[in-house]
């Protein structure tokens, strides 16, 4: 006897997601009722049957989501989170939030009280102090489907949500080196953040390109404002003072002008500064900062919709990962 059909041959069979055929099969009204009938009619002539197990194991979590996010207060993340909302909220889901304020053990926690409450997947972006991960293997082992957005985590097999970190920082460099910038620093985040990584590596590309002197010394770690108003000033000071500084957020290169303010040094006339993430702050410095944009909302609707069409598609569905692109955002606080 042939093999029962699934929801993903389906899905293969009228070219649309295994999520658009799950939901048609119950009757949803966000698929359109030429959809639903077609889904049926095709469902009905193939002898589909539900899948038992998966059935009796969606049953037992409920129909809320969890989202795990590093800091509440960040633009980025609360645009993330909207995106987010306003996705589960379509598809007839409920989310619970919490917040990690970067620490590991807090996250830790977060994920204990979200397989207590039975959520039936996890979206997540890591928290600084992250590096082991054995608290979301145990996500894993439990069929709990995780997707990770902004800070990745690369060691586990599961989907991802990034913007192009890469293109966006060396697109940023190349820009200041392209208006006259010979000496540029980068301010970067913990080491071991795909994030860093990935934008460390557009920084030193770009200087490559332009054949610009780095060193290692030109890599600080420093991502908050406070940190960057704490160490500028002496790095102004020098006697090779920089005439750029790339930051890896908006909230760090804010400090940094704020230190060249204090210092009296005048930007973008002596020193440029460009950010990553194009909030609340890039709009609201004196002189407003140039930055390269995120799209937030973007990943977080992404991140849902990923996260739902492995819900609702089973074990079947393959690795969806997706790189949202980057745009820089040329404002005042560069040539």
């Amino acid at each position: 006897m042939p093999a029962p059909i699934t929801i993903k041959d389906i899905a293969r069979a009228l070219s649309v997601a295994p999520s658009t055929v799950s939901r048609a099969l119950k009757d949803s009204p966000d698929i359109s009722k030429e959809m639903r009938q077609q889904v049926r009619a095709y469902a009905s002539e193939h002898n589909y049957k539900p899948n038992a197990f998966a059935i009796n194991l969606r049953s037992s979590t409920s129909n809320t989501i969890g989202v795990i996010v590093p800091q509440l207060v960040h633009h980025f993340f609360s645009c993330v989170l909207s995106g987010i909302e306003a996705a589960a909220a379509k598809a007839g889901y409920n989310i619970l939030v919490a917040q990690s304020n970067e620490s590991y053990e807090q996250e830790v926690k977060i994920v204990q009280t979200f397989l207590s409450a039975r959520v039936c997947g996890i979206i997540a972006s890591l928290a600084k102090e992250t590096s082991d991960y054995d608290h979301y293997r145990e996500l894993l082992a439990n069929n709990i489907p995780i997707v990770f957005y902004d800070r990745i985590c690369t060691e586990l097999k599961t989907e991802r949500v990034v913007v192009d970190d890469y293109a966006g920082s060396f697109a940023a460099v190349e820009y200041m080196i392209q208006t006259g910038c010979r000496h540029i620093l980068f301010y970067g985040a913990a080491p071991h953040l795909e994030i860093t990584k990935n934008r460390r590596n557009g920084y030193l590309d770009a200087m490559k390109k332009y054949r610009m002197h780095v060193d290692d010394s030109m890599m600080l770690l420093c991502d908050t404002r406070e940190r960057a108003i704490a160490i500028t000033p002496d790095i102004l000071e020098q006697p090779e003072r920089p005439d750029g500084f790339f930051a890896i957020n908006d909230e760090t290169a804010a400090g940094i002008l704020y230190a060249c303010k204090l210092m009296g040094v005048q930007v973008p006339a002596e020193v440029s500064i460009c950010g990553f993430t194009d909030g609340v702050i890039a709009r609201n410095t004196d002189p407003k900062l140039t930055t390269v944009e995120q799209r937030g909302e973007e990943i977080g609707r992404s991140a849902f919709d990923i996260l739902l069409n492995k819900i609702e598609g089973g074990d079947e569905v393959k690795l969806n990962n997706k790189i949202v692109r980057t745009n820089l955002v040329v404002r005042g606080t560069t040539k």
